[in-house]
């Protein structure tokens, strides 16, 4: 059964449809990655998995359970889902200690000395133990968004969503940001990335869905995207980004 179960969702802004019939199944330990160029509506489609916006036709299934349903409150489904900003997110006036554990604590009733062992340990994991007394402002951007994403996995989400948390990172910060996103694959979790880092693309996706203007085009393995993609309209995207093809 899917983990994830999106069912011809749309969702309008002004008039203009941004998310036009998106179908789209995600399994247990799957990795997919969103492409497509700016405004082709792959972070819309990762706020309204989030409950973030609301669908205006079509359905999203989550553990078999419709999470679109307007009865269904929105804060108990975000406790089964955590997402990572490309703006970091943190709360300036926190440590990265309490940044990590507030969610555990405050929605999840964790005991603080359990929320705090958990904390530590995945900073211990992802290399920023020693940053646990510092302040956001403190941290190089790569280190912000390695807490950001440690801070959404704290809570062990059944999904967690990626959205573009490299592209406000310097080239030289990209690495340590994709190296994290590369364990969490190795230990199963499962992911949905919209990214314009398409050789990680090609590397950790299990499925790669190629999105434009608003429609998923075309979907399939990175070898069957990248080496040979049906549609053309992937097939002009990808020589605009790689320069071939």
């Amino acid at each position: 059964m899917s983990l994830l179960r999106i069912e011809g969702v749309w969702k309008h802004y002004h008039g203009q449809s941004v998310l036009r019939g998106i179908d789209l199944d995600v399994a247990p330990h799957e990795v997919v990655c969103l492409i497509g160029a700016s405004g082709s509506g792959k972070s819309t489609l990762l706020r309204c998995v989030n409950l973030l916006e609301t669908v205006d036709d079509g359905a999203i299934h989550l553990d078999g359970r419709e999470i679109t349903d307007p009865r269904v409150d929105p804060d108990e489904v975000r406790k089964r889902i955590g997402m990572v900003f490309q703006s970091y997110n943190l709360f300036p006036h926190m440590t990265v200690l309490d940044n990590i554990t507030l969610a555990p604590r405050k929605v999840h009733g964790t005991a603080p000395a359990e929320a705090e062992e958990r904390a530590r340990q995945l900073l211990e994991r992802f290399g920023l133990a020693d940053r646990a007394g510092e302040y956001p402002d403190r941290l190089s951007g790569g280190q912000q968004q390695r807490v950001a994403i440690i801070r959404a996995i704290a809570t062990r989400p059944r999904l967690l969503l990626l959205d573009e948390v490299t592209s406000a990172l310097d080239p030289a910060l990209v690495t340590e940001v994709l190296g994290i996103i590369r364990e969490l694959k190795e230990t199963g979790m499962t992911m949905i990335l919209a990214t314009h880092e398409m050789a990680f693309a090609r590397d950790i996706a299990d499925t790669v869905c190629f999105l434009d203007g608003g429609v998923l085009l075309e979907r399939g393995s990175p070898e069957q995207i990248f080496t040979a993609p049906e549609q053309p309209r992937t097939r002009d995207f990808l020589q605009q980004v790689l320069g071939r093809l």
